[in-house]
């Protein structure tokens, strides 16, 4: 009988416990999610918020811990380096991303940023990408694998992969292969759009086969919905904000129009896959694809914290085409404030809100377009011409200090002058009085700010300035060239592989480092953070509300307005 008895207490206490159990608050977030908007200028958001509905960027803005003063430290603020920082808590010294492409000397060529040849694209399903992703203004050879294995730090996804036993889902989508495959790490799944067979993509690092979602995602074909079709305004004209100049800086690539409407063409156009990226569809059709997977894969709906990351790339394709002060951006960014409300919608759906943390930011900003600097009263801007770089002088120059030429100077790749090393080695010469003839010829042409060589930065022999210490961070020394070239603000090289474009990046200028920073969600007060920050400072934080390591390489610093708020 005693027995009995003491059996029905102990089951009465678990019973109590189960039901404790159940209502104890949720004490990890379901899921990360970290959005990231390509090449998405910090003032931008603000700029347009008028334009915006309640669910998307003024969700992000208005609800969640807003930090209005993050500027990236390091000096090449392209994207594929913007998007490792974020993944990793690092700068490109740490992460070694330099650049969207760089010089390998045991290849003797450029290589892009996440090629890979010991892998191949997954064909079942979607084909074989033809069209990588490499850097337009670079001439990188086309080599179709793609991997992670580049990066040299760990990113947020991996530690959490670590922390939890390979147990949490990590996805990363993007129409970049960059975009995706930097923020899913190590250890996530990627995928990217392919312009060329208008799907989305994989290499055989993630899969053997395409999961069935993904195929049955790519046989609906929902690029052909925007068939003979065309972007227009989704406002009445008058409702945008008076434009400057006449638009003629803006590009109009295969008959996409320099003005609205732009015309997508027939999905038999060779350009089709492009133009779509060029648009608001681009975003369009990520979101719908990472919306799938979050169903699909069943992201948040257990007790492991799972993750997922959406690259969204037209403000940046957009921005490069027409220049972030036009009609094209504007609309651009409210048919993605559109598209944000609808994924965040699905994801409160299907997850909750209040059990997700959302972490926004970009990997870049913009300059203006340089005309329309000019308009406004910046009589400095100009549009530079590479071929600059390679005037007589400095060649004659070289002969005479020297007795060689211009076959000392390897290549010029964005940030970067790389020098024929085993030439100078074979005449011994001095690597560093090479250097320093070359960046002294180099700081006597009009729109070069700063020529800043190897060997000044491994000897920390640098001025105090904020440029040198951005140049600094953005030094490798087994993918940084010789001599880091800074162009004066507001100088732009706007010629991408022969295409000229309104509007790049890739300078330390605030206008390319500033950018937005946002958490919401999950246990995040609605407030607003002047105070100066970096975007190295999201994968820490991350880390530090799941409490799991944080990623190997990170210098940033734990967001305490974030954690902080959490405790409350």
């Amino acid at each position: 009988m005693m027995k009995n008895i003491a059996y029905s207490v102990f089951l009465g206490l678990l019973a109590c416990a189960s039901v404790s159990a159940a209502n104890i608050p949720q004490v990890q977030p379901k899921l990360v999610v970290q959005i990231t908007i390509d090449g998405l200028r910090a003032d931008l958001i603000q700029r347009y918020k008028h334009q915006f509905g309640d669910g998307g960027f003024r969700y992000l803005m208005d609800q969640g811990t807003y930090f209005t003063n993050a500027n990236y430290e390091h000096a090449n603020t392209e994207t594929i380096v913007g998007h490792v920082s974020l993944a990793t808590g690092a700068p490109p010294s740490v992460h070694g991303m330099v650049g969207n492409v760089w010089f390998d000397p045991s290849k003797d060529r450029l290589v892009y940023n996440v090629e890979d040849p010991n892998y191949n694209m997954l064909t079942k399903g979607a084909g074989v990408n033809k069209d990588t992703e490499v850097d337009p203004t670079q001439k990188a050879a086309k080599k179709d694998g793609r991997s992670p294995l580049t990066m040299l730090s760990s990113t947020f996804s991996d530690e959490l992969s670590i922390a939890t036993q390979g147990q949490a889902k990590i996805f990363s989508v993007s129409v970049k292969d960059r975009g995706a495959i930097s923020l899913g790490g190590d250890n996530g799944k990627a995928f990217w759009f392919s312009k060329s067979k208008n799907q989305f993509v994989t290499s055989n690092y993630y899969y053997q086969a395409y999961p069935q979602w993904v195929d049955a995602w790519n046989q609906q074909d929902l690029p052909a919905r925007y068939s003979d079709k065309a972007w227009t305004l989704s406002k009445p004209e008058n409702s945008y904000t008076p434009v400057v100049g006449d638009g003629e800086h803006k590009v109009n690539l295969a008959g996409f129009s320099k003005h609205f409407p732009h015309p997508y063409g027939s999905t038999k156009g060779k350009y089709f896959g492009t133009l779509l990226t060029l648009s608001p569809a681009g975003d369009e059709l990520t979101a719908d694809f990472a919306k799938t997977l979050l169903k699909e894969e069943q992201l948040g709906q257990d007790a492991i914290t799972d993750y997922l990351s959406v690259s969204f790339s037209s403000t940046d394709y957009v921005s490069h085409m027409f220049g972030p002060s036009t009609r094209e951006t504007e609309d651009n960014l409210i048919r993605l404030d559109r598209t944000l409300a609808d994924l965040l919608n699905n994801i409160d759906s299907q997850v909750g809100l209040d059990n997700v943390i959302i972490a926004f930011s970009a990997d870049h900003g913009v300059p203006e377009a340089a005309p329309v600097s000019q308009h406004t009263g910046d009589h400095d801007a100009h549009y530079f011409d590479k071929d600059k770089l390679t005037n007589p002088d400095l060649f004659t120059r070289l002969q005479q200090e020297f007795g060689l030429g211009n076959e000392l100077i390897r290549l010029y790749a964005q940030p970067y002058i790389y020098l024929d090393i085993d030439l100078i080695k074979k005449h011994n010469l001095s690597i560093a009085k090479v250097e320093h003839v070359i960046a002294e010829e180099m700081l006597k042409i009009d729109g070069v700010s700063a020529a800043i060589t190897r060997t000044d930065i491994e000897n920390n022999n640098l001025p105090q300035t904020r440029i040198s210490k951005l140049v600094q961070q953005n030094f490798h020394p087994k993918r940084s060239g010789n001599i880091h070239l800074v162009f004066t603000s507001r100088t732009y090289i706007n010629n991408m592989d022969g295409l000229t474009i309104a509007s790049t990046h890739g300078s330390p200028w605030r206008y390319d480092t500033h950018v937005p920073v946002i958490f919401a969600g999950y246990k995040v007060k609605s407030q607003v953070i002047s105070r100066a920050i970096t975007p190295y400072d999201i994968a820490p934080t991350l880390s530090n509300i799941l409490g799991i390591n944080l990623p190997s390489g990170a210098i940033g610093n734990v967001l305490t307005e974030v954690t902080r708020s959490r405790l409350k």
